[in-house]
């Protein structure tokens, strides 16, 4: 990389937007994504710049659009690395503005949007930015071309891409903007973007150093994600065009269906999956070093992005389909994803794109794989830990050892066991697991398979912690010192709808059981909370029973 020639230059709007540059967004580039809130941001901050309309435009303060990055030669012709949403934003405010001043002006905006060819000589007119091929002919027809932006209003029912969508949104937002202003102030405004407005320009002919350069100015704060330079390297390294086009729309069709969020952390996964190991430098790095999905992009895509992507989507969601097993898998997944960590979805998602036509065969792996996930909750077991014992679980799957031995990373040994077992037992129940071991007890008592996303749960106290001394509370509970233990155990604490948990009163038993405990409409009743109904009294004695009955319960469903 020492001998490849990189240059960084400041130019005005006016020269990026010349003969010296044509510019154009490569096929695995992300689509068009800005709307109207950054494009009506970028023109505002133009017009709160020209505020002082007596000050020649040469004296105006420049304004600062940030860096771009090219992979350009000594030809004028330039693939953008970064840098796509703000030029195709300009090329719409410029679009906009020539649809809004005199006439006598159309032509000089007109050639900031593209040089003119010659019909006689056969020569096509050549813009100043092409977007991606998808959206190419769009841009054109609807933006740069004279009369385009008029034709915009036609599309008013269309179904467009939210790329195109973007792109008329903010066209007409520009359009609409411009109406509040007068010609003057309206050619003001174009001659200020083009000579008082700055971009540098990074460029470099070698495309692997400009994805270094991408990545450097993404550890700097841009607004890119690991999963967008990933996309640049690895569509990139597709030779073929046709194949870079497919392959694109791949991607993005995956990255749509799980959402950005959830897309970028599934390469989190992915690198686990490869390295088997806590994340010690930049997820970047060790992607490229230990997955290295440039070798052979195309592979990378159909059989291993895909496939985990898939098992992500179907766990988080619960949306797993086959003819028998899905009803309990649906239920698994929805206490994994009651867990407050996802240390357990690598081993997860890998069993499921390697078996996922075997629904007997998932359904043990996920019942014994949610056990020892609940067990690590349970216990607070250090996140180093886990993920040491998640690593060796990811290299018994691949190696297909049987993962049902007792000495398999899959199961959980005796003092585990017992340990669970100690902590659920203990007078203290852990509030961070509390709701996590009531929903479960939940789960297993009624069946119902409810996700309490709709109607969330929250957990309650039946002795409640600060009694009134004229209280029955005092009476049952007449040791101060003894009370504690109480109140915080298993045995005492109940599921309650939010809403009714926010009343929470230190009402006497039986005013608590009608008033609080009792759900007279609305939300499915909670197994749970009713079977305090039938308690006549609440003793120690009473607790300590429904103590043991919980936890023979729990020991039963984990097998402890």
């Amino acid at each position: 990389m020492s001998n490849v020639k990189i240059e960084g230059k400041e130019y005005p709007i006016g020269k990026v937007f010349s003969d010296d540059f044509a510019f154009t967004i490569p096929l695995y580039q992300r689509p068009y994504a800005w709307t109207v809130e950054q494009a009506g941001e970028m023109l505002e901050d133009f017009i709160i710049s020209l505020e002082d309309d007596s000050q020649p435009i040469e004296e105006v303060n420049p304004y600062f659009l940030g860096s771009i990055v090219l992979i350009k030669g000594d030809t004028p012709d330039a693939q953008v690395v970064d840098g796509q949403q703000r030029l195709t934003t300009l090329t719409i405010l410029l679009a906009a503005l020539r649809a809004s001043v005199p006439a006598e002006h159309f032509n000089d905006l007109t050639t900031y949007l593209y040089q003119k060819g010659s019909k006689i000589s056969g020569i096509p007119n050549r813009y100043r930015l092409s977007l991606r091929e998808r959206d190419a002919e769009f841009f054109k027809e609807y933006i740069q071309d004279e009369g385009g932006i008029n034709k915009l209003e036609e599309l008013k029912d269309a179904k467009l891409s939210d790329s195109r969508q973007n792109i008329k949104e903010n066209a007409q937002l520009f359009v609409q903007r411009l109406l509040d202003f007068s010609d003057a102030q309206r050619l003001r405004l174009a001659q200020f973007i083009i000579t008082r407005c700055f971009l540098v320009v990074v460029s470099t002919p070698d495309f692997d150093s400009a994805y270094r350069i991408f990545s450097v100015l993404n550890d700097r704060g841009l607004d890119l994600s690991h999963t967008d330079i990933l996309k640049a390297e690895i569509i990139g390294k597709i030779p073929d065009s046709k194949q870079q086009e497919a392959y694109s729309v791949k991607w993005e069709d995956i990255e749509t269906n799980l959402g950005r969020e959830l897309f970028q952390e599934v390469f989190e996964h992915i690198r686990m999956i490869k390295r088997k190991a806590k994340l010690r430098e930049s997820l970047l790095k060790e992607f490229r070093q230990y997955v290295r999905p440039s070798e052979n992009p195309q592979l990378f895509i159909d059989k291993t992005l895909s496939p985990l992507a898939d098992a992500f989507y179907d766990i988080k969601n619960a949306t797993y389909q086959s003819d028998i097993g899905w009803e309990e898998l649906k239920r698994i997944f929805n206490w994994l994803n009651w867990l407050d960590n996802f240390d357990w979805v690598p081993p997860a998602i890998l069993y499921l794109s390697e078996n996922y036509s075997n629904p007997e065969e998932l359904v043990c792996f996920f019942a014994d794989l949610e056990r020892l996930a609940a067990g690590f909750f349970i216990r607070r077991t250090h996140r180093e830990k886990r993920i040491d014992r998640y690593s060796r679980l990811l290299t018994a799957i691949e190696s297909g050892e049987n993962l049902y031995k007792e000495d398999s990373p899959l199961q959980l040994a005796q003092e585990e066991r017992i340990d669970i077992l100690r902590n659920l037992d203990a007078d203290f129940l852990n509030e961070k697991i509390r709701l996590y071991v009531l929903l479960r007890l939940e789960a297993e008592m009624s069946g119902n398979e409810a996700s309490y996303k709709e109607s969330p749960l929250s957990v309650e106290h039946v002795l409640p912690p600060n009694p009134q001394p004229a209280s029955m509370w005092a009476k049952w509970f007449p040791d101060a010192r003894e009370r504690p233990k109480y109140v915080e155990c298993l045995g005492n604490l109940v599921l309650l709808p939010r809403r009714k948990n926010t009343e929470a009163q230190a009402y006497d038993f039986e005013v608590k059981k009608e008033q609080y405990f009792t759900v007279k409409t609305g939300a499915p009743p909670v197994e749970l909370t009713a079977r305090v109904l039938e308690e006549q009294e609440w003793t120690p004695a009473v607790i300590e029973r429904r103590q043991k009955e919980l936890v023979d319960i729990l020991r039963k469903a984990w097998r402890l």
